[in-house]
C-alpha cells in the first residue's frame, strides 16, 4: 500500500519502540537506564535497540569515560518522532485515563509552564523542542533531553 501512514508503524509500531524513543527524548543513553526505567527484558531491549538502530532511528555513541561502552541517542529521524509521541500520550491522557491525573506533565523550558496540546494545522508548521517531563506524583523528578 502506497501510505505512509500504514508504513510509519513498521519501524516503530512494538510499542517497546516507542518508550525507548521517549526514554531517549529525556536523556536516557545507557543500556542499563533503559532496563531499568522501563522494566524491559535484556532480550527484548537488545532486539528493539538493534532494530531501532538499524532503521536509523537511533545510532550508537561512545561513552565518555567507559572504555567498549557504546551508549545511544536520537538521529534526526529519530527526534521527528517527539510529536507523534507527545500527540499519542495526548490523546492517551484525554481517552484513556477517565478521572486520573495524567502520568506526566509536560514543562515549558524556559518558562516552566505546563504545555498546551500540541496542534497541527495546514498553515502552521512549528518546531516541537524536547519538553522537560514532570511525573505530577513525583514533581521534583525532572528529566529533559539535552541537544
Amino acid at each position: 500500500m502506497n501510505c505512509s501512514i500504514a508504513k510509519a508503524p513498521d519501524q516503530v509500531g512494538k510499542w517497546w519502540s516507542l518508550l525507548i524513543v521517549r526514554e531517549c527524548t529525556q536523556g536516557v543513553r545507557r543500556f542499563d537506564e533503559f532496563q531499568a526505567r522501563l522494566g524491559i527484558a535484556r532480550n527484548i531491549l537488545t532486539t528493539r535497540l538493534e532494530r531501532l538502530t538499524g532503521l536509523g532511528v537511533l545510532e550508537r555513541f561512545p561513552l565518555e569515560g567507559r572504555a567498549r561502552v557504546d551508549g545511544y541517542r536520537l538521529t534526526p529521524k529519530g527526534e521527528d518522532l517527539y510529536p507523534v509521541l507527545v500527540a499519542l500520550m495526548q490523546r492517551g491522557d484525554r481517552w484513556l485515563l477517565k478521572d486520573e491525573q495524567p502520568p506526566t506533565v509536560l514543562l515549558e523550558d524556559a518558562t516552566g509552564e505546563q504545555s498546551i496540546f500540541l496542534r497541527f494545522t495546514a498553515n502552521q508548521a512549528e518546531d516541537c523542542p524536547f519538553a522537560t517531563c514532570v511525573s505530577p506524583r513525583v514533581p521534583e523528578q525532572r528529566t529533559r533531553h539535552e541537544l
